[in-house]
């Protein structure tokens, strides 16, 4: 395909999908004439009672000047401000709480954050210019291009009018800056995601000690890889500014050192591994076939950085939020001094306090004792936009002033959130006033017994298999490595508590995310009652867990996190009720089923200890139980585990595969998906794309719970799960090796995101070339890398400032099929954040949607030709104390209504190989579809011996 072609293509690939998803106008030749509205008398006649004007939570005093208009003449200097007030507009991005935990920290108070649709012009002039609410603004980045309207919001008319306030622009935001004033938007010589270059740069002062090109002789340290390496940033886009067609105004200030992007670990190479390095980098560039105006752009450098020659506005192509780009955090500093520097030419020495605006109320500036701002701040007498979160940075240690801003906007958060609730007549669900169910919980423990008595395979076959394990669930921890899954837990219909949720979305959840949902709930004595939920599952389950009570020396000694509560699924199509505008596809199955068990039997495997426990209400006493599944237990003989009963399915092909299960799509249609994702992933639509396909097959009379123990023995992994819910006629085999999110008794929230897999070589040299392979692969390091900043933005709209930090980047982990590369990011819950908040912050897991992740979302959901159901939501428990550990359903047999599903895919990005993709994607489906094929040829085998 010629380049004048591919370039056609990519037009009316990307125009058909956004006016499937949104009927949105895409390029447009040059800036659409802007409405001037330069004059302050023309905003005093605005009407505020026309409109209900939305006041942020973090608007505060000033400190600057105390006229009602921005001042254009010189003053003496002031001293350094003591807090910088930034606007932060979100391009419905996912890496835009990663600038914000950066500012919260550098600029001495959280920013306000607002999508670029969220207020019009006339709320945004009136913030900025009448309240003087903000010192400076932040465009962040985002899908699409600066040339249409939808993608970039009121950014354009900010960066045109607003010709006196610092503005920083990053990558969207930086081409906005160019596109505003007249450069041309063009493609990049090619896609560029979660990749590394070396910067050069002018030495202007957003630059300021920071040193430039690849022989600055400054090098840093990467602790967690113990190597030295030279300055670089990460960069994630697909189009670029054209450098010839910068108008005078516009100065560049850094651009890549070369034409090259560079790997990841800068560490010696063995000379197979640069060989082999050298080979896959062929591939690549035979793949990217770039257009004649790319190819002149560019020179081999790529411009990287602009600044406005009269104007405080600064642009800059590469991501300085990202967990691998060095001097990010100086970046910012270094305009937060630029903001300072402008603003204090302009103001007087003399005024010490700066009046702020608060719906009516004048707030006097003082910060430096919690007392003191709650005295101080007056909360608006209409209702917020949203809750504000605070966020954090990927370094675990906070600094004093990083524990001054958490602690100030945790009691702004919770002044704001009550005053809020006491306006708008209704409950705060993150501070309930009252508590609904008591619980007690009981236990016993069995030491050293789980060996004793056959194993965990035994104990659940023996106290919970009769009747094909009806209404049981098994969180399975069948890959027992350390520092990976220590606990198992089991249990089935038990006590008075016991009940069954079943929620399905209701048919308006594919048009608005507050389509609701019908709910059907059994109780232990078999009694369904069903209500529609008007606000969906999530709230309900959040109302639900906030009101219990407990007392916590109840579990004081215990080493897990799970007491009792609620153990099921998510489906994947609950992203409807997370902000996605689009979900199309209906799933077969519920799209959440949950458990509320109050007994569980729990096995440490570390300790080969068992634990019995049992939930009540206060009213009953749960002695007797507690003793009578005690005798069980020591009265369960051990004996071996079962071998698979038949070994003829090991050496299956995918040929043979395909006979047993029919997919969604053909290899020709699956390729051509990869390559529709790299069209949109060229067009700046999505940085990566994580598309998946299902297989299925029919099935006679199954014993699932057979099926499923020859599935554990065939890939055992730390997150495996089985679930059967009888009513529902659905069963679930889970071998899943990743955790999405876990939050423990100390309010420490995790997530473990796996990108990058390969399968497991024949021979001990060849596995661990293999494993080096992954290792050093810059495509999944992209992958991976992409994820991890998109996790570390969702962690960090629930976490506290400066706790979000990546202990663990881009390790190798290896399992029964395949090796994975998995990374860990971790931060502290803010204490005002529900467990059902941190779930909604991150659902669904990353590593299933690509980034940014709404966009992403919707180009799939027109991708994809049905539902993912079950497959890519989420498995575990929520503790009735808020605690949960969840993980991502892959390599996952359903069982529903007589059918066997199996989901599978893997992430897209420029670097894709569409034949690979598709390998790639078998490979994950194989554990389980042989899994079942082996327990149906053992079926036939014990049928034609009778």
């Amino acid at each position: 395909m010629n380049s004048a072609m591919s370039s056609s293509s990519s037009f009316m690939i990307a125009s058909s999908c956004r006016q499937n998803l949104q009927s949105r106008k895409y390029f447009l030749l040059a800036p659409e004439p802007f409405e001037k509205i330069g004059m302050i008398d023309a905003l005093q006649k605005y009407n505020r009672k026309e409109r209900k004007v939305l006041i942020s939570s973090h608007l505060v005093p000033g400190h600057l000047d105390a006229s009602g208009t921005r001042k254009k003449f010189l003053h003496e200097p002031v001293p350094k401000l003591e807090f910088v007030r930034t606007l932060l507009i979100d391009n419905y991005d996912s890496y835009t709480y990663n600038i914000y935990q950066e500012l919260s920290i550098i600029n001495g108070m959280p920013p306000v954050v607002i999508r670029n649709d969220e207020w019009t012009w006339k709320e945004v002039y009136h913030y900025l210019y009448e309240e003087r609410a903000f010192d400076n603004i932040v465009i962040s980045p985002g899908p699409g291009s600066p040339t249409c309207p939808s993608d970039i919001g009121v950014c354009l008319r900010l960066l045109l009018e607003c010709i006196d306030i610092p503005i920083l622009g990053v990558c969207l935001g930086h081409q906005a800056l160019g596109y505003v004033h007249g450069a041309q938007v063009v493609h990049a010589p090619e896609p560029v995601h979660g990749r590394l270059s070396d910067i050069e740069h002018n030495g202007c002062q957003l630059f300021h000690e920071i040193p430039s090109g690849r022989n600055s002789g400054f090098k840093f340290i990467l602790s967690w890889l113990n190597f030295i390496d030279t300055f670089q940033v990460v960069r994630y886009h697909s189009l670029v500014i054209d450098p010839k067609s910068l108008p005078k105004e516009l100065i560049p200030i850094a651009w890549t050192s070369t034409a090259e992007t560079l790997p990841f670990h800068g560490v010696e190479r063995s000379n197979s591994f640069l060989n082999a390095s050298k080979e896959n980098e062929d591939i690549f560039n035979g793949m990217l076939e770039l257009s004649d105006d790319s190819k002149d752009v560019q020179g081999g450098k790529v411009l990287m950085g602009v600044m406005h020659s009269s104007r405080p506005h600064y642009g800059l192509q590469f991501h300085p939020e990202s967990v691998a780009t060095s001097y990010g955090r100086q970046l910012f500093k270094n305009f937060r001094k630029i903001t300072e520097d402008y603003w204090l030419l302009l103001t007087s020495t003399s005024i010490k306090e700066r009046r702020a605006h608060y719906a009516g109320v004048w707030i006097i500036h003082h910060l430096s004792s919690s007392s003191d701002l709650l005295a101080a701040v007056t909360v608006p007498t209409f209702t917020l936009s949203g809750k504000i979160y605070l966020a954090c940075m990927q370094v675990p240690n906070l600094d004093p002033l990083s524990q001054s801003v958490a602690r100030r906007g945790h009691l702004v958060n919770k002044l704001i959130e009550r005053r809020t609730a006491e306006v708008d007549g209704t409950l705060n669900l993150s501070h309930p006033g009252h508590c609904v169910n008591f619980l007690k919980m009981t236990w016993k423990k069995l030491d050293c017994s789980v060996s004793q008595v056959g194993g965990a395979d035994n104990i659940f076959c023996e106290l919970f298999g009769d009747q094909k394990a009806k209404n049981s669930f098994w969180l399975d921890s069948s890959s027992i490595e350390k520092g990976r899954a220590r606990f198992s837990f089991m249990g089935g219909k038990g006590g008075s508590l016991w009940k069954q949720l079943s929620f399905r979305l209701s048919n308006r959840s594919d048009r608005t995310c507050k389509g609701g949902g019908h709910l059907s709930v059994e109780d232990a004595n078999g009694h369904v009652n069903c209500k529609f939920l008007e606000d969906g599952f999530f709230d309900y389950l959040n109302k639900e867990l906030l009101s219990f009570c407990f007392d916590e020396k109840d579990y004081e000694g215990l080493p897990f996190d799970f007491y009792g509560g609620y153990i099921g699924y998510i489906g994947y199509d609950l992203k409807a009720e997370c902000g996605v505008a689009s979900n199309r596809h209906r799933s077969k199955t519920p799209d959440a089923c949950l458990f509320f068990t109050d007994n569980v039997i729990v096995i440490d495997h570390q300790c080969d200890d068992i634990y019995n426990l049992s939930l009540h209400d206060g009213s009953t006493s749960t002695t007797s139980r507690l003793e009578d599944l005690e005798q069980r237990l020591l009265n369960l003989r051990a004996f071996t585990s079962r071998r698979l009963q038949s070994q003829a399915s090991r050496g299956l092909s995918v040929v043979e595969l395909k006979s047993g299960f029919s997919a969604e799509k053909s290899r020709e249609q699956y390729i051509k998906d990869v390559e529709n994702c790299q069209e949109f992933i060229k067009e700046g639509e999505s940085y990566e794309l994580c598309l998946t396909t299902q297989m299925r097959m029919k099935l006679g009379e199954i014993d699932s719970l057979e099926l499923y123990r020859n599935l554990r023995e065939r890939n055992p992994a730390p997150y495996a799960a089985w679930l059967n819910f009888s009513r529902e006629n659905l069963s679930i085999c889970c071998s899943s090796p990743e955790r999405f999110l876990r939050l423990d008794r100390n309010a420490i929230l995790e997530a473990k995101p796996i990108k990058g897999t390969i399968a497991r070589g024949s021979t001990p040299k060849e596995d661990e070339f293999l494993k080096l392979q992954l290792a050093y692969s810059e495509k999944d390091q992209a992958e991976n890398l992409m994820i991890v900043d998109l996790l570390r933005n969702d962690l960090g709209r629930v976490c506290e400032p400066g706790s979000v930090h990546v202990p663990n980047l881009m390790e190798i982990e290896s399992y029964a099929t395949v090796h994975t590369m998995v990374s860990t990011i971790r931060g502290k819950k803010r204490s005002d954040a529900s467990a059902i908040d941190c779930v909604k912050a991150a659902f669904p897991g990353g590593s299933m949607t690509g980034a940014p992740k709404l966009r992403s979302m919707e180009l799939l959901d027109h991708l994809e030709n049905c539902s993912r159901g079950i497959y890519s939501g989420c498995i575990g428990f929520f503790s009735y104390n808020q605690a949960f550990d969840l993980n991502i359903v892959i390599r996952t047999v359903v069982i529903h209504e007589g059918e066997a599903s199996v989901g599978a895919g893997g992430a897209i990005t420029a670097l894709s190989d569409p034949n690979d993709e598709y390998e790639e994607m078998i490979l994950k489906s194989r554990a389980p579809i042989k899994a079942v094929l082996e327990h149906q040829s053992s079926i036939f085998s014990s049928d034609t011996q009778k």
